[in-house]
């Protein structure tokens, strides 16, 4: 879990919330159901609006990244590479077989079936370049669907805002209808500026960050795998992937 976009989530709502009632205000006059449908109703759907449906579904699904990103550990990886190489070493590439049906990871089991088949080293790395670009390619557009959300939300804010306030015109001769028709749109505008910069465009960095270390990762293993198949050193092979770790 990611304790830290945790205490950045109830940080942001105790801010906001505290200066709501700092101020003398209620928490509960933010509270408005029509402009909640009108913001996020009408984000959602011109998000869905400029996305494919699997790009989009998966930009939903990469959201619980945010608070359960998936387990990246560099060093176990290293020391992974470094066991590979040890055993080719000692038995030559065709000793890596029971290696790779350990393997649960389709990306390195496909890598390191490539070592054993005893694929050319280039060979090795250009194939496996081009699925870490369709990877990164695929996995960044789901990201982006958060960053068109949080360009469309306060725009969506805008036009709650105005509905608001046509809303109060056509009432003016009945008092008791005007408070209403006001709050909803000053709150339709809360909920789209605060939606976008509160959630949905720092979900779209945070998802961006992953991917973006999930790829140096495959990176590291592609460079590991090509250094077994050069029949490099441990050693060396360590040293070369310790660069990549800041």
């Amino acid at each position: 879990m990611d304790y830290v976009s945790i205490i950045g989530i109830v940080f942001a709502f105790v801010a906001i919330l505290g200066g709501q009632v700092l101020e003398g205000g209620h928490v509960g006059s933010l509270l408005q159901f029509t402009a909640f449908v009108i913001v996020f109703g009408g984000t959602f759907g011109a998000t869905m609006l400029q996305s494919s449906i699997p790009v989009f579904f998966l930009g939903m699904r990469l959201s619980i990244w945010v608070l359960f990103p998936p387990e990246m550990d560099q060093h176990g990886l290293i020391g992974q590479v470094i066991g590979w190489s040890s055993v080719a070493r000692k038995g030559g590439l065709l000793a890596l077989e029971s290696q790779v049906d350990a393997l649960k990871d389709v990306f390195a089991h496909k890598g390191l079936q490539m070592v054993v088949d005893g694929a050319e080293p280039e060979k090795i790395r250009d194939a496996m370049n081009v699925e870490i670009a369709t990877f990164e390619k695929h996995y960044l557009d789901a990201a982006r669907v958060w960053q068109a959300a949080g360009g469309y939300a306060p725009t969506i804010g805008i036009i709650g805002a105005v509905m608001g306030l046509i809303h109060v015109m056509e009432n003016l001769s009945d008092p008791s209808k005007l408070g209403a028709g006001i709050a909803v749109a000053f709150v339709a505008t809360v909920y789209g500026v605060g939606s976008a910069n509160l959630f949905f465009l720092p979900m779209s960095n945070k998802i961006r960050s992953i991917v973006e270390a999930q790829v140096t990762m495959r990176e590291m293993l592609i460079e590991g795998l090509v250094s077994i198949a050069n029949g490099e050193n441990p050693r060396l092979i360590e040293s070369k992937l310790q660069g990549y770790i800041v």
